[in-house]
Protein backbone atom coordinates (compact mmCIF):
# COMPACT_ATOMS: atom_id res chain seq x y z
CA UNK A 1 0.00 0.00 0.00
CA UNK A 2 2.40 2.73 0.99
CA UNK A 3 4.70 1.29 -2.48
CA UNK A 4 1.45 2.29 -4.02
CA UNK A 5 1.02 5.59 -2.52
CA UNK A 6 4.07 6.50 -2.99
CA UNK A 7 4.03 5.67 -6.94
CA UNK A 8 1.03 8.15 -7.21
CA UNK A 9 2.54 10.98 -4.88
CA UNK A 10 5.16 10.38 -7.83
CA UNK A 11 3.61 10.20 -11.31
CA UNK A 12 1.33 13.38 -9.36
CA UNK A 13 4.58 15.39 -8.85
CA UNK A 14 6.07 14.41 -12.24
CA UNK A 15 2.42 15.74 -13.52
CA UNK A 16 2.93 19.21 -12.15
CA UNK A 17 6.47 19.97 -13.85
CA UNK A 18 5.56 21.92 -17.10
CA UNK A 19 9.31 22.42 -18.19
CA UNK A 20 12.65 20.76 -17.41
CA UNK A 21 16.22 21.59 -18.56
CA UNK A 22 19.32 19.16 -17.87
CA UNK A 23 22.73 20.21 -18.08
CA UNK A 24 21.48 22.83 -20.54
CA UNK A 25 23.96 25.52 -22.16
CA UNK A 26 23.81 28.38 -24.07
CA UNK A 27 26.18 29.80 -26.66
CA UNK A 28 25.90 32.76 -28.12
CA UNK A 29 28.55 33.97 -30.92
CA UNK A 30 31.66 32.73 -29.89
CA UNK A 31 31.08 32.89 -25.97
CA UNK A 32 29.74 30.61 -23.80
CA UNK A 33 27.21 32.13 -21.62
CA UNK A 34 26.13 29.16 -19.17
CA UNK A 35 25.96 25.64 -18.81
CA UNK A 36 25.16 22.77 -16.52
CA UNK A 37 21.80 24.53 -16.04
CA UNK A 38 20.11 21.87 -14.06
CA UNK A 39 15.93 22.83 -13.21
CA UNK A 40 12.34 22.28 -13.08
CA UNK A 41 9.40 24.94 -13.34
CA UNK A 42 6.30 23.36 -11.54
CA UNK A 43 2.91 24.29 -11.75
CA UNK A 44 2.28 27.06 -8.82
CA UNK A 45 5.59 28.67 -8.93
CA UNK A 46 6.96 31.84 -9.44
CA UNK A 47 10.75 31.88 -10.46
CA UNK A 48 13.04 35.06 -9.88
CA UNK A 49 16.13 34.60 -12.15
CA UNK A 50 18.85 36.80 -11.41
CA UNK A 51 22.52 37.66 -12.25
CA UNK A 52 24.80 40.18 -13.67
CA UNK A 53 24.23 41.36 -17.21
CA UNK A 54 25.40 39.87 -20.13
CA UNK A 55 25.46 36.20 -17.89
CA UNK A 56 22.26 35.07 -19.85
CA UNK A 57 19.10 35.46 -18.36
CA UNK A 58 17.88 37.37 -21.36
CA UNK A 59 18.84 34.44 -23.86
CA UNK A 60 17.78 31.72 -21.26
CA UNK A 61 13.75 33.72 -21.68
CA UNK A 62 14.55 33.39 -25.37
CA UNK A 63 16.43 29.76 -25.53
CA UNK A 64 13.12 28.65 -23.38
CA UNK A 65 10.64 30.33 -26.17
CA UNK A 66 12.23 28.70 -28.95
CA UNK A 67 14.08 31.72 -30.73
CA UNK A 68 17.31 30.61 -29.50
CA UNK A 69 19.04 26.93 -30.25
CA UNK A 70 20.13 24.76 -27.47
CA UNK A 71 23.79 24.16 -27.46
CA UNK A 72 23.90 21.20 -25.21
CA UNK A 73 21.75 19.11 -22.46
CA UNK A 74 18.30 19.34 -22.70
CA UNK A 75 15.37 21.49 -22.56
CA UNK A 76 11.60 20.17 -22.27
CA UNK A 77 9.05 22.79 -22.04
CA UNK A 78 5.65 20.17 -20.99
CA UNK A 79 3.30 23.23 -22.06
CA UNK A 80 2.37 26.92 -23.66
CA UNK A 81 4.70 29.49 -22.86
CA UNK A 82 4.51 33.43 -23.39
CA UNK A 83 7.54 36.11 -23.87
CA UNK A 84 7.38 39.46 -22.54
CA UNK A 85 10.94 40.79 -23.66
CA UNK A 86 9.80 44.43 -24.65
CA UNK A 87 8.70 44.09 -28.30
CA UNK A 88 4.91 45.16 -28.81
CA UNK A 89 3.55 43.42 -31.62
CA UNK A 90 0.46 45.75 -31.93
CA UNK A 91 -0.57 47.69 -35.26
CA UNK A 92 0.68 51.07 -33.28
CA UNK A 93 -1.63 53.77 -35.51
CA UNK A 94 -5.27 51.66 -33.88
CA UNK A 95 -5.91 52.25 -29.63
CA UNK A 96 -5.22 49.84 -27.67
CA UNK A 97 -8.46 47.88 -27.27
CA UNK A 98 -8.89 47.77 -30.55
CA UNK A 99 -5.53 46.93 -31.30
CA UNK A 100 -5.90 43.48 -29.21
CA UNK A 101 -8.86 43.07 -30.72
CA UNK A 102 -7.01 41.54 -33.68
CA UNK A 103 -4.99 39.07 -31.35
CA UNK A 104 -8.17 38.29 -29.58
CA UNK A 105 -9.17 36.14 -32.75
CA UNK A 106 -6.27 33.88 -32.25
CA UNK A 107 -6.00 33.99 -27.85
CA UNK A 108 -9.81 32.99 -27.86
CA UNK A 109 -9.54 35.42 -24.30
CA UNK A 110 -12.88 37.38 -23.33
CA UNK A 111 -13.76 40.75 -22.80
CA UNK A 112 -14.24 40.36 -18.85
CA UNK A 113 -10.82 38.83 -18.88
CA UNK A 114 -9.48 41.91 -20.71
CA UNK A 115 -11.19 43.99 -18.43
CA UNK A 116 -9.74 42.45 -15.36
CA UNK A 117 -6.28 42.43 -16.70
CA UNK A 118 -6.39 46.05 -17.46
CA UNK A 119 -7.51 46.66 -14.19
CA UNK A 120 -4.57 45.01 -12.64
CA UNK A 121 -2.21 46.88 -14.60
CA UNK A 122 -3.40 50.67 -15.09
CA UNK A 123 -4.38 50.22 -18.55
CA UNK A 124 -7.87 51.52 -18.44
CA UNK A 125 -7.00 54.92 -19.09
CA UNK A 126 -5.09 53.84 -22.15
CA UNK A 127 -7.66 51.63 -23.95
CA UNK A 128 -8.79 54.66 -26.30
CA UNK A 129 -5.30 55.98 -27.00
CA UNK A 130 -3.24 54.88 -30.05
CA UNK A 131 -0.27 53.06 -29.27
CA UNK A 132 2.16 54.84 -30.76
CA UNK A 133 2.05 57.75 -28.59
CA UNK A 134 2.53 55.27 -25.34
CA UNK A 135 5.68 56.31 -22.62
CA UNK A 136 8.36 53.08 -22.20
CA UNK A 137 6.40 52.22 -19.19
CA UNK A 138 2.85 52.51 -20.86
CA UNK A 139 4.63 50.24 -23.58
CA UNK A 140 5.69 47.70 -20.94
CA UNK A 141 2.69 47.75 -18.97
CA UNK A 142 0.61 46.71 -22.65
CA UNK A 143 2.86 44.20 -23.30
CA UNK A 144 2.49 42.32 -20.09
CA UNK A 145 -1.20 42.72 -20.58
CA UNK A 146 -0.77 40.74 -24.15
CA UNK A 147 1.54 38.39 -22.66
CA UNK A 148 -1.14 38.00 -19.85
CA UNK A 149 -4.08 37.25 -22.91
CA UNK A 150 -2.27 34.97 -24.74
CA UNK A 151 -3.89 32.09 -22.81
CA UNK A 152 -0.49 30.37 -22.42
CA UNK A 153 0.66 28.51 -19.49
CA UNK A 154 4.18 29.73 -18.74
CA UNK A 155 4.48 33.54 -18.64
CA UNK A 156 8.85 34.49 -19.63
CA UNK A 157 9.13 37.64 -18.92
CA UNK A 158 12.51 39.67 -19.11
CA UNK A 159 12.69 42.60 -16.77
CA UNK A 160 8.98 43.15 -16.29
CA UNK A 161 9.15 45.82 -13.74
CA UNK A 162 11.68 48.29 -15.98
CA UNK A 163 9.55 51.48 -15.90
CA UNK A 164 6.91 50.93 -14.21
CA UNK A 165 6.13 52.95 -10.91
CA UNK A 166 5.40 50.59 -7.45
CA UNK A 167 1.53 51.04 -8.14
CA UNK A 168 2.34 49.17 -11.26
CA UNK A 169 4.59 46.89 -10.18
CA UNK A 170 2.07 45.83 -7.14
CA UNK A 171 -0.59 45.35 -9.73
CA UNK A 172 1.82 43.41 -12.09
CA UNK A 173 2.66 40.78 -8.86
CA UNK A 174 -1.22 40.85 -8.10
CA UNK A 175 -1.39 39.13 -11.53
CA UNK A 176 1.42 36.92 -11.44
CA UNK A 177 0.02 35.57 -8.61
CA UNK A 178 -3.70 35.04 -9.78
CA UNK A 179 -1.74 32.98 -12.36
CA UNK A 180 0.45 30.77 -10.42
CA UNK A 181 -3.01 29.60 -7.94
CA UNK A 182 -4.52 28.92 -11.24
CA UNK A 183 -1.78 26.76 -11.71
CA UNK A 184 0.36 28.29 -14.60
CA UNK A 185 3.99 29.25 -13.78
CA UNK A 186 6.07 32.34 -14.18
CA UNK A 187 10.02 32.73 -14.56
CA UNK A 188 10.87 36.75 -14.66
CA UNK A 189 14.13 37.95 -14.82
CA UNK A 190 15.11 40.45 -12.97
CA UNK A 191 17.74 42.36 -11.15
CA UNK A 192 15.71 43.08 -8.24
CA UNK A 193 12.92 41.30 -6.87
CA UNK A 194 9.48 42.77 -7.68
CA UNK A 195 7.19 43.68 -4.54
CA UNK A 196 4.93 41.36 -3.62
CA UNK A 197 0.81 42.03 -3.95
CA UNK A 198 -1.14 42.98 -1.54
CA UNK A 199 -1.40 40.73 1.62
CA UNK A 200 1.39 38.89 0.04
CA UNK A 201 1.52 35.84 -1.97
CA UNK A 202 -0.58 32.85 -0.98
CA UNK A 203 0.79 29.62 0.38
CA UNK A 204 -0.70 27.66 -2.98
CA UNK A 205 2.27 30.20 -4.78
CA UNK A 206 6.11 29.08 -4.41
CA UNK A 207 8.44 31.64 -5.08
CA UNK A 208 11.50 30.23 -5.72
CA UNK A 209 14.73 32.11 -7.20
CA UNK A 210 18.10 31.16 -9.33
CA UNK A 211 21.20 32.83 -9.70
CA UNK A 212 22.56 32.04 -13.47
CA UNK A 213 25.52 33.73 -12.47
CA UNK A 214 26.32 30.01 -10.26
CA UNK A 215 26.32 28.99 -14.10
CA UNK A 216 28.18 31.12 -15.90
CA UNK A 217 30.41 29.61 -18.79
Amino acid sequence: MGEANAKNKSATDDAAILLRCAKLACMRGDRLLFRGLDMQLASGELLHLSGPNGVGKSSLLRLMAGLLPVFSGEYMAHETLALCDGQLPLDHDLPLDKALDYWQKFDGTSKAQRAGIFAALGLDELSDVPVRIFSTGQRKRAALAMTALQGAKIWLLDEPGNGLDIASQTGLATLMSEHCQKGGAIIFASHLPLPEPTGGYPLSVKCSALDLQEFAG
